[in-house]
C-alpha cells in the first residue's frame, strides 16, 4: 500500500488531485473554529447533550455545532435537498427526462439543488437559531443578531457545498462524503480521551471498553465484507464470422454488488431525522416530542432502520438499471445462460438484485444500530460514535481507495488490491 502511495505521487496530475483534495479539507477544518458573531459557544457546548440529536449533528460537522462555527449546519441541507429532488425525479417526468439527457441534464438538476439547499439551510438556521436563544446563548438578542447568525450559518453551510463540489471535480472521491468522513476522524481523538478519562475516574470499567473496541473491529471487518462481496452474473457472447476473423464467444459476468448504494443510505437517513426536529423549533408546543428523535430513543432506532432501508433500495434503483444492462447485452450479441436475451434478462437481473440489496440493507441496518445500543448498555453513550460513524468511515475509505485504485490502474501501476 506504501509503494502504492508512492505510485501515486509520482502521477503528476494524480498528485495534483491527492494535494488539492488534501487542501479543501485544511480549509474545512480551519472554518471549523471560526466562531459564529453573536453567540455564547462556551454556554451552549455545556448545555447540548452528545447523547441527543444534536451530538449526531456535532459528530457530522467534526465538533462545529459544539463550537457554533460558522459551519455549524454542516452538509446537511445540501443532502436534505439532493434526497428530494432524487426523490421527485420519480413522480415528476420533467426532472426524470433531465436525469436521461446526460451531462446537460445532470448539471440542471445540480442547480435545482444547490437553490434547494439555500432554502433548507436558511429554514435550518433559524430552527438552529431558535434552540440558541432558547438556551440563552445569543449574546445581544434582537432582530440584527438573528439575521447576522443565520447569514452566517447559511452562507457557511453554501460554502461547504461549494467545497464539496470542487473535491468531487478536481480532487479524489465524493467531495460531500469526504467532508462527512474527515468531520469524523477529527472527533477521534477527544472521543478517545473522553472515553480514557472516563475509565481513569471510574465512571466507565475496562470490560466495557474492551467490549466496545471489539464491536468496532467486528463492524469493520463486517462491513468491508458487505461493500466487497458480489453476485456474479455469467455472460456468453455469441460467435459471429466477419471477412475471416471470428469475433465473440468469451465468456465474462456482471458483478453485483450486494450492497450498490455503498455508504450513501446512511447518509440520507441520518440526514433526513434532522428536519423533523428542526421544524419542531418553529412550534413551541411540539418541542416536546425532541426526545424522541434522541439517538437513545428506540422510535429513532426504529425509524432510522426503516429510513436505510428504504434509501438502500432507492438509490440502487438509481444507479442500477436492469433493462438498460439487458439492452445493451442484446446490442453486444451478449446472454445470460439460459435466458433470452431482453425482458427475460432484465425481470432476472432484477429478481437477483432485489433479493442480494436485502442482504445488504438488512446488514447496514443492523451494523447501524446495534454499536449504539451496545455502547449505550455498556455506559459509553455519552460518546456518540458508533455504528453509522463507522459505516461511514469505512464505506468512505473504500470508494475513496476504489478511485484511487482505479487512477493507478489506468497507468499500470499497482494498486491497493493485489
Amino acid at each position: 500500500m506504501l509503494d502504492a502511495l508512492k505510485n501515486a505521487f509520482k502521477i503528476p496530475d494524480l498528485r495534483s488531485k491527492l494535494l488539492f483534495t488534501a487542501a479543501m479539507l485544511v480549509v474545512y477544518r480551519i472554518g471549523s473554529f471560526v466562531p459564529t458573531p453573536g453567540v455564547d459557544a462556551a454556554g451552549l457546548a455545556s448545555q447540548l447533550g452528545q447523547g441527543s440529536i444534536f451530538g449526531l449533528l456535532d459528530l457530522f460537522a467534526g465538533g462545529a455545532l459544539g463550537r457554533f462555527t460558522i459551519f455549524a449546519l454542516g452538509v446537511n441541507p445540501y443532502i436534505t435537498s439532493s434526497i428530494i429532488f432524487q426523490l421527485l425525479q420519480v413522480v415528476i417526468p420533467s426532472l426524470e427526462e433531465l436525469a436521461k439527457e446526460g451531462l446537460e441534464g445532470r448539471k440542471k438538476i445540480a442547480q435545482y439543488t444547490r437553490y434547494g439547499t439555500v432554502v433548507l439551510a436558511i429554514i435550518q438556521a433559524i430552527g438552529t437559531m431558535l434552540v440558541v436563544e432558547r438556551y440563552g446563548a445569543v449574546t445581544n438578542p434582537g432582530l440584527g443578531s438573528t439575521v447576522l447568525i443565520v447569514s452566517t450559518l447559511t452562507a457557511g453551510t453554501m460554502f461547504l457545498m461549494w467545497l464539496g463540489e470542487m473535491i468531487s471535480e478536481r480532487g479524489i472521491g465524493n467531495g460531500i462524503s469526504l467532508i462527512i468522513f474527515f468531520g469524523i476522524v477529527a472527533r477521534m481523538p477527544s472521543t478517545i480521551r473522553n472515553i480514557g478519562q472516563s475509565v481513569g475516574a471510574g465512571g466507565i470499567g475496562p470490560f466495557a471498553v474492551l467490549a466496545f473496541l471489539v464491536i468496532a473491529v467486528l463492524t469493520i471487518a463486517g462491513v468491508v465484507m458487505i461493500q466487497e462481496a458480489q453476485r456474479r452474473i455469467p455472460v456468453q457472447y455469441a460467435k459471429r464470422v466477419v471477412g475471416r476473423k471470428m469475433y465473440g464467444g468469451q465468456s465474462t459476468h456482471i458483478p453485483l454488488r450486494v450492497n450498490q448504494a455503498g455508504v450513501i443510505p446512511v447518509i440520507f437517513a441520518s440526514s433526513v431525522l434532522v428536519f423533523p426536529v428542526t421544524i419542531m423549533q418553529f412550534v413551541p408546543a411540539w418541542s416536546k416530542y425532541i426526545d424522541v428523535f434522541s439517538p437513545s430513543s428506540i422510535w429513532y432506532n426504529i425509524i432510522y432502520v426503516l429510513l436505510i432501508v428504504f434509501f438502500t433500495y432507492f438509490y440502487t434503483a438509481i444507479t442500477f438499471n436492469p433493462m438498460q444492462i439487458a439492452d445493451n447485452l442484446k446490442k453486444q450479441s451478449g446472454f445470460v445462460p439460459g435466458l433470452r436475451p431482453g425482458r427475460p434478462t432484465a425481470n432476472y437481473l432484477e429478481r437477483v438484485l432485489t433479493r442480494i440489496t436485502l442482504v445488504g440493507a438488512v446488514f447496514l441496518a443492523f451494523i447501524a444500530v446495534l454499536p449504539t445500543l451496545l455502547t449505550s448498555a455498556f455506559g459509553l453513550g455519552a460518546f456518540y460514535f458508533g455504528g453509522t460513524s463507522l459505516l461511514i468511515l469505512v464505506g468512505v475509505a473504500l470508494d475513496t481507495m476504489r478511485q484511487i485504485e482505479t487512477q493507478l490502474l489506468m497507468r499500470h501501476y499497482e494498486g491497493f488490491i493485489k
